[in-house]
């Protein structure tokens, strides 16, 4: 099963364990603060619409954060990026475990955030680059299975301090760990170098005198593709993270369960979403990224309605829980290698980076909205509804880009953009 993994040369290898380190660093941060949420419902008096508030202003910060690391790691490099949005943002995880009070709180969340949104985009360009096209799916996806390792780690602390420290100070303690593993990612990438695409690219935009801009996604001939893969990225990103998001605070208030057993019931969620990242890795290599994206958003449909509605208790919750991780959350691993093969070297960082934290800002909108939602009907609706819209519109998406599964990436000249012209496409794209 992992046989392509023994072909990936030392230089491969080592950009992709770099990058599962710090993509689980990255959901691990992410979802302690999920468990911390209901927790400072109570402690602070907060509203469900001020909660909402907190994670969208997050995410949004998130989307400017990501665009603009995005546009850098086209400038700089992949590698630099990454660096420092891994210390950024862990830095700020410590730091708001010493706010006190609401305000305080959502300052430190918004600067989190800026880091957040260029962790993934560096990652997923720079693994794209480097890997070849006959495993670039398996590869990418496989990296960012590190998301359910993270959010595996972060359910068992949780389930544990939780458990077993006083609620004053174990929300604290929560986000104070988050700073410790992003020391050890910092080490692992000091070996890793830029990938001789981007070098390519870079000389030739310097040799033509010519270069884009921030804008050049959205000019003639890549508009129409910034759009779908931005809305693709809302239905399966943001609609997904949004669900995540409020799950343990539906568990605590819909299915009544202590802030300590909730942790152990979401941990079965990310393990589920752990062999997810797998299977949607394969299957985007096998049946194409399009076709893989339609049958986890049809299966992510169904699962979250059971799960929302079906009387479940015990052993039957948990059992749930498997596949409701594995198609809404595993569904994230086709996204690297199809934006990576949407968009030109010359504009990929910027490119992925903006659809992909679009659909991180248009999620927050979403988490709000089940926020609001939820005050006029039950939880469980609330996020119904919003999973029904945004699977539709991702559906939607994916019939209207092209299949992109087994094209080699080229450095061509002519993927250098000026602000004057349109960007083109790569010049050399041929399947593999």
């Amino acid at each position: 099963m992992f046989s392509w993994y023994r072909e990936l040369t030392k230089r491969e290898r080592s950009a992709f364990w770099a990058c599962f380190a710090g993509w689980a660093v990255d959901a691990m941060d992410a979802q302690l603060f999920s468990f911390v949420l209901p927790v400072l419902i109570v402690a602070w008096g907060m509203t469900t619409a001020q909660a909402g508030y907190l994670a969208t202003a997050t995410l949004l910060s998130a989307a400017v954060g990501g665009w603009g690391c995005g546009y850098l790691a086209d400038r700089f490099g992949r590698v630099r990026v990454m660096q420092f949005t891994i210390l950024w943002f862990s830095v700020f995880t410590f730091i708001a475990g010493f706010t006190q009070n609401f305000e305080q709180l959502i300052i430190v969340r918004v600067l989190q955030g800026l880091g957040f949104g260029g962790e993934w985009a560096a990652g997923a360009v720079l693994m794209g680059e480097i890997i070849r096209p006959a495993h670039r799916g398996k590869a990418v996806g496989s990296v960012q299975s590190g998301f359910g390792i993270g959010w595996s780690v972060a359910a068992i602390l949780a389930g544990v301090v939780l458990a077993y420290v006083p609620a004053e100070y174990a929300w604290r303690m929560l986000l104070m760990i988050g700073v410790l593993p992003g020391f050890l990612v910092l080490y692992l990438r000091r070996k890793i170098e830029e990938p001789e695409l981007f070098k390519q690219s870079r000389a030739a935009i310097k040799a033509s005198g010519r270069g884009p801009g921030p804008a050049a996604i959205f000019r003639p001939g890549m508009l129409h593709v910034t759009i779908l893969a931005s809305l693709l990225a809302f239905g399966v990103i943001g609609v997904g993270g949004a669900i995540v998001n409020w799950l343990p605070t539906f568990m605590k208030t819909v299915r009544q369960l202590s802030p300590g057993a909730s942790g152990y019931y979401v941990f079965l969620v990310t393990g589920g979403s752990f062999f997810g990242f797998l299977a949607s890795a394969y299957l985007s290599d096998m049946l194409g990224r399009r076709r893989t994206f339609q049958l986890f958003l049809i299966c992510s449909w169904l699962v979250t309605i059971a799960y929302m509605f079906l009387p479940l208790k015990g052993w039957g919750l948990m059992l749930m829980g498997v596949p409701f991780g594995f198609f809404t959350i595993g569904n994230y691993a086709a996204l690297g290698p199809f934006f990576t093969e949407l968009f030109p070297t010359a504009i990929r960082g910027s490119g992925q980076s903006f659809a992909y934290n679009f659909g991180k800002a248009a999620g927050a909108v979403a988490v709000s909205c089940i926020g609001i939602l939820a005050q006029w009907i039950t939880l469980a609706e609330a996020i119904g509804l919003v999973a029904l819209l945004g699977y539709s519109v991702a559906i939607v998406a994916t019939l209207l880009l092209p299949e992109t599964n087994g094209i080699n990436l080229t450095p061509g000249f002519g993927e250098a953009v000026d602000e004057s012209s349109q960007p083109i496409v790569e010049a050399k794209q041929v399947r593999s």
